[in-house]
């Protein structure tokens, strides 16, 4: 399973207008190197991610995340890279609503409903309801996942250096990687 290059084309353009309507001023470069990931499900409206990473070096990384509504970032952790240290990051939403989840006391009646829950793909069960202002920071090794509410949502991620390449998912199935097809 692949995204077409129209669809990838056609996701960068609503991603790099979602930020402009935020008010994120992108350059024309920047805008050419958003990435879209479907994580290898070919269901890009419930499961899958826009992001634009502004700077990756060995110390930090910084980057917005752009979803659909309702859409899902799967269940995955930060692992140690070599003697590196997982990646810790702080997620702060800017505009719409994100209902993030990590390891912790299960929350009753959660607000999520992704894709795919039916295969037990999905296990941390605490809930944190982010709003535009809002912001809580994942630590190294955490399972943790998220969804935007029904309006969408922006988040800023500040975190140590990105190694999302090597990032452990919980669904065997999941490919961080968007293969393209024609």
């Amino acid at each position: 399973m692949s995204l077409t290059r129209a669809q990838i084309a056609a996701s960068k353009e609503w991603t790099a207008r979602q930020l402009a309507e935020a008010g994120i001023a992108l350059t024309d470069e920047e805008k050419e190197r958003i990435e879209v990931s479907d994580f290898g499900l070919n269901e890009l409206e419930k499961t899958g991610l826009q992001l634009l990473v502004y700077v990756n070096t060995e110390r930090v990384c910084a980057k917005e995340l752009v979803m659909l509504p309702f859409q899902t970032c799967p269940e995955h952790r930060h692992v140690s890279v070599g003697s590196e240290q997982g990646k810790e990051e702080t997620f702060r939403c800017r505009r719409g609503t994100v209902y993030l989840y990590v390891e912790g006391e299960p929350t009753p009646n959660p607000k999520a409903t992704p894709s795919r829950q039916e295969l037990g793909v999905f296990t941390a069960c605490h809930e944190v309801v982010l709003h535009p202002g809002d912001q809580h920071t994942i630590y190294p090794d955490t399972l943790h996942w998220f969804q935007a509410g029904p309006e969408g949502a922006i988040v800023s991620e500040f975190s140590t250096r990105s190694t999302d390449e090597y990032d452990v998912f919980t669904d065997s199935d999941i490919r961080r990687i968007t293969t393209i097809s024609d």
